[in-house]
């Protein structure tokens, strides 16, 4: 019998001939991640009564998630991380402004196939687009890991869903995600490493592509992996100037991928072409409906950003749509580049200028009002479009205020018309 892409690289992060689901390893990450949360992990790990981190040149921690501060208290908790990452001399420290844990990561050339990340995020599933393992963890777990450098983990099944045929016009892997979260629930693939393959994945961007494990983090999966390819090497060549190292990244990938013969707790195509743009409504992530479905619903918010939907790409949909036109009166447009260099290139690019002239206000790079403890969080009784991952009721701040996600190219036409709508009927007005 063969073995899934997760058996393979558990096995070897353990040292093991091979694993099994449900089978319980040590592994030791190559990568520990946090961000503001560090301060209170730290207190956990000062409690276990060890002085010195294990592995220091293996951490990775960002200012991120109330970047800048927008209370004392917050800036106080900035503070103590500072204060942790100097006395430890944590190499892989990045700042308010930097960006998005998940991006910067990613940009810095701390991922490559083989990699196993754990972090104190529950979107470290996002990981997996670079042919990594990337998991999230509790902060009393990531205590443990600074303190020992390993962790138990129970090994996952493994799920396969193949993406097939071809997109539609405005149709993205945002809509392929919320469709298949709808499809199969917030729980339906509970601890699980869901495995992407298909030819309509194959045909994805890097930033396209880095959706898909992002998402699954809210279908309760463990992990998510996208095969590597030259997409992915040819990314990696850029991020890191790196390109001699395309051979050993292309090794790696080999070596754990899936196995024909491997053995799937579920088996599951979606066929790209059938499906519109999605929009899941309040209050949960898998109560998606189509866009037509709820188009012509008020909004008083849209929210461009996040580590799902806030790269280079997402807003030159945006920039595309709103060009020439104005943000609708009774509506804000919030956007926030996921990183420092995503905000570099799109000003270079133009895209912010076209942006700001279409009345869109602009974030600092981080998760921005995302998790509801930072700017941008709305009114009782207010309605946000946002191309962010959750929903949930008080998600951004606001218990008494709807949530709707979508990809970037309904949030900005939507903050246009000033009611959920779909590019095309924003393409379709005259410019004003």
């Amino acid at each position: 019998m063969g073995h899934t892409f997760v058996e393979k690289i558990l096995a070897k992060n353990a040292g093991l001939a091979g694993v099994q689901p449900g089978q319980v390893i040590t592994a030791t990450p190559d990568v520990a991640l946090s961000h503001d949360n560090s301060a209170a992990i730290a207190k956990i790990f000062a409690g276990i009564g060890v002085e010195r981190v294990k592995y220091p040149e293996r951490l990775a921690i960002t200012l991120d998630h109330a970047a800048p501060p927008p209370t004392t208290k917050h800036a106080q908790n900035h503070a103590e991380v500072r204060r942790f990452v100097a006395e430890q001399g944590v190499p892989h420290f990045f700042e308010v402004g930097r960006g998005i844990c998940h991006q910067v990561l990613s940009e810095e050339g701390l991922i490559v196939p083989g990699v196993v990340l754990l972090g104190a995020d529950s979107h470290s599933t996002h990981y997996g687009a670079l042919g990594a393992f990337g998991a999230g963890v509790g902060r009393s777990e990531m205590a443990a890991i600074w303190a020992t450098g390993q962790l138990w983990l129970r090994v996952p099944d493994s799920l396969k869903i193949t993406i097939t045929g071809e997109f539609s016009r405005w149709v993205t892997s945002k809509d392929i995600s919320l469709h298949i979260i709808g499809q199969l629930g917030a729980d339906g693939g509970l601890y699980a490493s869901v495995e992407f393959h298909g030819e309509a994945v194959q045909k994805m961007s890097m930033a396209s592509r880095f959706v898909l494990p992002n998402m699954m983090a809210e279908m309760g999966a463990k992990n998510a992996w996208v095969w590597p390819d030259e997409v992915t090497f040819d990314w990696l060549a850029q991020q890191t100037g790196r390109p001699e190292r395309r051979a050993e990244w292309a090794a790696a990938a080999r070596e754990l991928q899936p196995d024909p013969d491997a053995s799937y707790a579920a088996d599951i195509t979606f066929d790209a072409g059938a499906i519109e743009p999605q929009v899941a409504c309040p209050h949960t992530v898998d109560n998606v409906r189509p866009l037509s479905a709820v188009a012509g619903t008020r909004v008083q918010q849209a929210f461009l950003g996040t580590c799902t939907n806030g790269r280079l790409e997402d807003l030159a949909i945006a920039a595309e749509i709103v060009r020439g036109r104005r943000v609708a009166a009774g509506t804000r447009f919030l956007v926030i580049p996921a990183s420092s260099q995503v905000y570099l290139a799109a000003l270079k690019a133009g895209y912010v200028e076209t942006l700001l002239q279409a009345g869109a206000a602009f974030g600092t790079p981080g998760c921005g009002p995302c998790m509801g403890n930072h700017l941008g969080i709305p009114a009782p009784g207010e309605v946000t479009i946002s191309s962010a991952n959750r929903n949930f009721q008080g998600r951004m701040g606001t218990r008494d205020a709807d949530i709707y996600l979508a990809s970037p190219a309904v949030v900005a036409a939507s903050a246009i018309a000033g009611e959920i709508a779909g590019p095309e009927a924003i393409l379709g007005m005259k410019d004003e």
